[in-house]
């Protein structure tokens, strides 16, 4: 069974090989948002070892999670996606489909008891948090709130996988809500946004022909390509502003970063046929990006 037999690039079932499914690449969303909240609340910490570890596997495996249950709405489309592929190769693509989703919740079942293990330590408050970006994950492609297909994945993203992974992480951490903790996760909360934001943008195609109604299907591949770029300069802006503001350390390191953009930024205006790449090349830059932002609080002066 191939990609050529059963539909176009858009439509080819290795994506639903367990290890394409699970998407590693994205870890560095979580791990840089989570390092983030931990470099933020370390040295008010009584514990920061034992959290840090704590928080990272806890972030590790509801990225995963988030990952393996995301193509589970793709077995409702599997006609439209495989218009060529016999009743057998669909029912082979449909397990392969049911297995991801199990094994994305026995992720969030793993990602849940770690929480409530970190509740026991850091109280009610944490319930909340916890309760909050559980619901957000999972529904963001599961029915009946399907953020995604309402076209609210981009900032459902940036608040759930950014701001408050990086605030909560912070929390966990001191016992502390911190609004300088919110302030200075979003530049990194843009580009997690961002990476999603690519990958509709690669998709649009595929997407618009099955009903997928996401962000970039809704305003257009063209306003979507322009969301992009601004999304781009505003996590700059947004690190200049709150250094000017006192309210985060700045490092001229963050700048490095603009070498990462060039390769997705001219994929942007490229064939349908051509944008595979610009998904893991938007991650590239984030990644980057995070890094630099991250030494930024380490470093013993400013650069």
């Amino acid at each position: 069974m191939t990609a050529r037999t059963l539909g176009s690039r858009h439509s080819n079932p290795e994506k639903y090989q367990l290890l394409k499914a699970a998407r590693p690449f994205s870890l560095v969303v979580a791990v840089l948002s989570c390092l983030q909240g931990i470099i933020l609340g370390w040295q008010e910490s009584s514990a920061p070892f034992l959290f840090t570890t704590a928080i990272l596997a806890g972030g590790i495996f509801l990225q995963f999670a988030v990952n393996l249950i995301n193509d589970h709405s793709d077995i409702r489309e599997l006609d439209q996606r495989f218009p060529n592929a016999s009743e057998s190769e669909k029912r082979a693509i449909a397990q392969s489909i049911d297995r991801n989703y199990q094994l994305g919740i026995v992720c969030f079942l793993i990602a849940t008891v770690i929480g409530l293990f970190l509740i026991t330590l850091r109280g009610l408050d944490l319930l909340w948090l916890c309760l909050i970006g559980l619901a957000g994950a999972y529904f963001y492609t599961q029915e009946p709130i399907n953020y995604k297909n309402r076209g609210l994945g981009v900032p459902v993203v940036f608040f759930m996988m950014g701001i408050l992974m990086i605030a909560g992480s912070s929390f966990v951490m001191t016992g502390d809500f911190r609004i300088s903790d919110l302030l200075q996760a979003i530049p990194l909360s843009i580009l997690t946004s961002l990476l999603l934001l690519s990958n509709e943008i690669r998709d649009f195609e595929s997407d618009k022909a099955v009903g997928q109604n996401t962000l970039t299907v809704r305003i257009g591949y063209q306003s979507a390509i322009w969301l992009y770029r601004t999304m781009v300069l505003l996590a700059y802006l947004a690190v200049l502003g709150l250094w000017l503001f006192e309210v985060m350390p700045f490092t001229g390191l963050v700048l490095i970063s603009v070498v990462a953009l060039k390769a997705p930024l001219k994929l942007l205006t490229a064939a349908p046929n051509d944008r595979l790449m610009i998904t893991p090349l938007t991650g590239r830059f984030h990644a980057v990006f995070g890094i630099l932002l991250l030494l930024s609080y380490l470093l013993p002066f400013p650069i």
